[in-house]
């Protein structure tokens, strides 16, 4: 293969539920940009990434999400193929090691959060709190819930340890209005680009409009991204009364379902830059 040959690879079905043409359609756009750059892009399900007995490609896009399937890239990026996002990235949008790296990392304010065994729920503090499963993101009902007592937050981790999930992420409600971001680039990776950056609200919600530093949003979802190695993201963050920001959650690779179009050719554009001097 040539060094502009690119591999996208669609997210799994039960981890876009509700958005499955959204994510789908993001990857195509992506690709078509990018096959207008030059480059020969191929679209794969992760099913056919496990079952491939074909040589990996110099550079692959990716929304996938399954352990099986970032273990399969992880081994091809030690070989050197370039992913965006990185393997390694995509595993630190998981919860528990989510956590762990935002409290590393200054300029990174998130509600208090601590993560527990799902068998304890007696051992919980008291509400109100968010129960979060401490691995992936939402997949289903269940996955995330809001407590406001006590005895709700142990019913939502024994419910969730009904169903094998071990831990679980207890995440203080702060109060405010819900914000939704999408941000792509990294200036230390592709050289010349401004990162590009969007927020609206959240349309399930009562809004207060309290008023924010709107850079300060870019730059606090902008340096979380960088936390946790993330090149494509999105996530979610509250404003509160005060103008306080905080981030609440972070993911890989969104559908960006309202800047589509916009988004779809930005992150060709980074790709590019990105893929840019692969190996022939």
């Amino acid at each position: 293969m040539n060094g502009r040959t690119c591999w996208g690879i669609f997210r799994e079905r039960a981890h876009s539920p509700g958005r499955e043409f959204d994510d789908s359609e993001i990857l195509r756009l992506t690709g078509k940009h990018l096959e207008a750059r030059g480059f020969q892009v191929s679209l794969r399900t992760p099913d056919e990434i496990v079952q491939t007995g074909e040589g990996c490609p110099p550079n692959i896009f990716l929304m996938c999400e399954r352990l099986e399937i970032i273990g399969q890239l992880r081994q091809w990026e030690m070989r050197g193929v370039r992913h965006v996002n990185k393997p390694s990235a995509i595993l630190n949008t998981y919860r528990d090691r989510m956590l762990s790296l935002f409290e590393q990392e200054d300029g990174v304010v998130f509600p208090a959060s601590r993560l527990v065994s799902t068998a304890s729920p007696d051992s919980v503090q008291s509400g109100p709190l968010w129960v979060k499963r401490a691995d992936v993101h939402s997949t289903q009902d269940g996955d995330v819930a809001f407590a406001p007592t006590t005895s709700e937050t142990a019913q939502a981790l024994a419910r969730m340890a009904e169903r094998g999930i071990r831990q679980a992420v207890l995440q203080e409600h702060v109060q405010g209005d819900l914000i939704k971001f999408y941000g792509i680039g990294d200036p230390g990776l592709a050289q010349g680009q401004t990162p590009w950056f969007r927020w609206f609200y959240h349309k399930d919600q009562k809004l207060a409009g309290h008023r924010f530093d709107q850079d300060a949003l870019a730059s606090l979802a902008q340096r979380a991204a960088a936390a946790i190695g993330l090149e494509v993201y999105g996530g979610d963050a509250i404003a509160t009364e005060k103008g306080a920001l905080f981030v609440i959650d972070l993911n890989a690779w969104p559908s960006f379902a309202l800047y589509r179009e916009e988004a779809s050719e930005r992150i060709a554009s980074y790709l590019a830059v990105r893929f840019a001097g692969a190996g022939a």
